[in-house]
């Protein structure tokens, strides 16, 4: 097995295991997601073993229709060989440093090169959403689309550049949003939140006016607010079918929103956390499958997960999602009667600089559950369960 067919092969056999099929099985799963009339059973079997031993990389049409059997997205199991997941530099493009763009924008020298400076810089502060804190990250967000106000009040532009000009302002805003229901504020999110669908609105950014619903998805799936939920954005949907007991429709929200994922081009930076993520497919389906109960797959894409999110030095470039990983691995394991392993794991989830607190504060209540219907009265699992209800405290103030 070739080192750079490893990962894929690893993968392949994890989620296949994961999901309780044998070989034949996901052999003939294949024909579900295929175009065209496949080959006899046993040549199946016998490709899909070649495929988990590393050998004859499966083409498009077989890629495809293996991601389907194993019900994720082609993009997790067989990523771009040639993708960039990094904003680009803003020197190298504009020929500026930061100073330089903020002091044209003083100047009124508002020209095309300033606006690239701008848009990188707006690429830049929400590819670092996932992995700088809140609080340092809030200051920055906040500044540019002051800027980007004053500069609307304050200067002659030209239709485009105005048009521009508001959108980067819309994007802005739906990253302040964020970062301001991260650290709690909720009624300034939602007043952030509107504002944001508001630009979009003007400038016409489906983008925009698709993310802004989208966080409104959000407040509600960790309001607890499930029914609101469930007329929205397709991956809550699922999150919050799975948390009225509705499994069948879980399920089949997830296939819709697979293949709709499936249809899409690989993104440029999937580091902005405004673009559509395929690994984040697998965050989901986790999230889901930890709620109603299916440990073994649960805990199979919490491992992916925090391999996707970690870099090969052990840096954890998406720290939120590590820690909803830990939590569904914690989950797992006090399920199995692992309590040191369960708590071990919750710690971890809390232990980092870089969170939601409504998002972990939503998902730990799994662990909470697991371990007050098992361990109740047991010293290791109450101070645990203590730690989790001050979050929970600190979130509602």
């Amino acid at each position: 097995m070739s080192e750079g067919a490893a990962d894929w092969a690893r993968r392949i056999r994890a989620l296949r295991e994961a999901r309780g099929l044998s070989i034949a099985q996901a052999a003939e799963g294949l024909r579900a997601h295929a175009n065209r009339e496949l080959p006899e059973a046993a040549h199946l079997e016998r490709r899909w073993k070649a495929w988990e031993a590393g050998n004859n990389k499966p083409g498009a049409e077989y890629a495809s229709a293996i991601a389907g059997t194993l019900g994720t997205v082609t993009a997790t199991i067989f990523p771009p060989e040639a993708q960039q997941s990094r904003s680009p530099d803003l020197l190298a493009v504009t020929g500026m440093d930061t100073l330089e763009i903020v002091s044209r924008l003083q100047a009124s020298d508002v020209n095309d090169a300033t606006l690239d400076g701008v848009r990188i810089t707006v690429e830049k502060l929400c590819s670092e959403y996932a992995s700088k804190l809140p609080a340092d990250l809030i200051v920055e967000g906040r500044q540019w689309l002051r800027r980007l106000v004053e500069m609307q009040e304050q200067q002659r532009l030209s239709f485009r550049q105005r048009r521009e000009s508001l959108e980067l302002a819309g994007w802005l805003a739906l990253l302040v949003g964020c970062l301001e229901y991260d650290l709690g504020d909720r009624h300034a999110a939602e007043a952030t939140r509107k504002a944001a669908l508001s630009l979009g609105q003007e400038v016409g950014s489906n983008g925009i006016i698709g993310w802004a619903h989208e966080m409104r998805a959000w407040f509600a799936l960790t309001s607890g607010d499930y029914r609101s939920v469930a007329v929205q954005l397709i991956a809550q949907q699922a999150k919050a079918l799975a948390r009225m007991g509705r499994r069948d429709e879980m399920a089949n929200t997830l296939e819709r929103g697979r293949v709709l994922l499936d249809s899409m081009p690989y993104p440029e930076n999937t580091d902005n956390h405004f673009v559509v993520d395929p690994l984040k497919f697998d965050f989901y389906v986790m999230d889901c499958y930890r709620h109603v109960g299916e440990d073994r797959l649960a805990r199979t894409l919490a491992d992916e997960v925090i391999r996707g999110a970690t870099d090969f030095d052990g840096r954890e470039r998406m720290p939120m999602r590590v820690a909803e990983a830990q939590i569904t691995i914690g989950v797992a394991a006090a399920r199995e009667g692992e309590l040191e392993e369960a708590v071990g794991h919750g710690r971890r989830a809390l232990a980092g600089d870089r969170k939601s607190l409504p998002s972990l504060a939503m998902v730990s209540q799994d662990l909470a559950s697991a371990l007050t219907e098992r361990y109740r009265g047991e010293a290791e699992a109450d101070a645990y369960l203590e730690e989790l209800r001050a979050i929970r405290r600190g979130n509602l103030t």
